[in-house]
């Protein structure tokens, strides 16, 4: 599985009945590449066809869980100067982005449970990655949201619906806003958070008592609380969102985002993107009071818990 940090993309191990993946790009923030979610892909249905596997923990190495998919291409164009990433049409867009899709939706459609333990920044694609799995464990001070909505597009994975309804939604993917791991708890986005020195012993446990289950009720358990999604629209949503975010990238804003970046580089267009959104933060308790600079002033009722640092990313 090679890549840039030595060991591969990933890193794959099974252990006490559990298969462990991690995402091993730390020095990019393990942004997603299209050859680490295909490595990722094979590595799922490898652990999905072991019978000693029960379950699938997903991590990643160094601070940030995953600052979303990789935007290096961007601004390379081939010899007849067409951007690799832009595509030569609509179709050729949705393809691309269904390649992605595919590969990370293993998580999904595998028989195994997979828990994804999200830590420090989970942002844009990578907000995609943990909400294909069975269940997301996070760090009370992760960053999570999807920041790429102000510039780049629309999500190509909506399952964000089925976790915290539809007003949530729309308050994080509208703005494009982030909530601490402890918020994303309080409105269903994830299964629960814990503190972060917490969060590995939180994540095994949950794997342990998994381990005790046999394989085969594990899957038929999954399965059909799956099925069930699926009868309200889960995976045909899934395949509309790709389209949808190939339509809004037909939008002029990121058009003109695609150029800058060729031009001035990800991180100064991000930066500049993001200037006027202050911290980039959203308060799920209490009001939103903020500063000239736009960022969120401590709560008056200290009940409502302390304000993180934000993010924000692909």
């Amino acid at each position: 599985m090679a890549g840039d940090e030595g060991d591969g993309n990933i890193r794959y191990e099974v252990d006490r009945g559990r298969a462990t993946i991690t995402l091993n790009r730390p020095r990019q923030r393990n942004a997603l590449s299209i050859e680490l979610v295909e490595e990722l892909a094979a590595a799922l249905w490898e652990a999905d066809d072991d019978r000693a596997v029960h379950c699938v923990v997903l991590g990643a190495e160094g601070p940030v869980f995953c600052a979303g998919y990789d935007l290096a291409p961007v601004g390379r164009a081939d010899d007849d100067g067409v951007d690799r990433r832009a595509g030569r049409g609509l179709d050729d867009d949705v393809w691309s982005i269904e390649r992605f899709q595919r590969a990370m939706r293993v998580l999904w459609e595998m028989h195994k449970p997979t828990i994804a333990r999200v830590h420090g920044p989970c942002l844009a694609g990578g907000t995609d990655l943990a909400l294909y799995c069975d269940m997301v464990i996070a760090a009370d001070d992760a960053t999570i949201g999807f920041p790429a909505v102000r510039s780049l597009g629309a999500p190509p994975n909506h399952l964000w619906l089925y976790h915290c309804g539809p007003q949530w939604t729309k308050r994080l993917l509208l703005t494009g806003d982030t909530i601490t791991g402890r918020e994303a708890a309080q409105i269903g986005l994830v299964l629960k958070s814990v503190p972060a020195d917490e969060l590995d012993a939180e994540v095994e446990g949950l794997a342990d008592r998994l381990a005790l289950v046999d394989p085969a009720l594990l899957a038929a358990n999954k399965r059909i609380v799956n099925v069930g999604m699926e009868l309200m629209g889960a995976q045909a949503l899934q395949r509309l969102a790709a389209e949808n975010d190939a339509r809004a990238h037909t939008a002029r804003a990121v058009r003109d985002t695609f150029r800058d970046i060729g031009e001035r580089g990800i991180k100064q267009v991000i930066a500049d993107r993001d200037a006027p959104f202050g911290d980039g933060r959203a308060r799920v308790n209490g009001p939103e009071r903020r500063d000239e600079q736009g960022r969120l002033q401590p709560p008056s009722d200290t009940s409502a818990g302390a304000d993180d640092p934000g993010g924000s990313d692909r």
